[in-house]
């Protein structure tokens, strides 16, 4: 399963690659239900390591994320857990700014939780990918 979604920022590529890959600010723009923490040293490098926990009650599930391609505009975060697959972060430069692509290419191993994300969840994941870009938006015109 893929989904893409595009926005367009009044900022440079520098800064809206700041806003994806300074953990501060990505708390400002993350879902609120979503937090990353890293497993040793906060790093967008490839091989660095984090936890993004999704924060509901007692069960908390977390996909385990390793920075698998890194390079300037481009931060691609490979996930296992629940979720199998990459999300793409890529800054490309325009004359008013920039056009961030974000593209969540994800397989689901297990049966059940594949329905019910299919049933439930699918178009609030798309939904919330908006308003994640939206927040980013934000974000990265108030550090310009």
């Amino acid at each position: 399963m893929q989904f893409e979604q595009s926005i367009k920022i009044n900022a440079s590529p520098k800064v809206v690659e700041h806003c994806l890959s300074d953990r501060l600010l990505m708390h400002k723009w993350l879902n609120p239900l979503l937090k990353c923490e890293p497993v040793g040293d906060w790093s967008t490098e490839v091989g660095s390591r984090s936890n993004f926990i999704i924060k509901i009650p007692i069960v908390q599930p977390t996909l385990e994320a390793v920075v698998k391609e890194r390079k300037p505009g481009l931060i691609v975060w490979e996930f296992k857990g629940f979720f199998q697959g990459c999300d793409f972060w890529e800054c490309q430069e325009t004359p008013q700014g920039t056009l961030l692509v974000n593209r969540f290419q994800f397989e689901i191993p297990n049966p059940m939780i594949r329905w019910g994300f299919n049933t439930f969840a699918s178009y609030l994941t798309k939904a919330d990918m908006q308003s994640q870009l939206q927040r980013l938006k934000r974000v990265a015109e108030t550090q310009v």
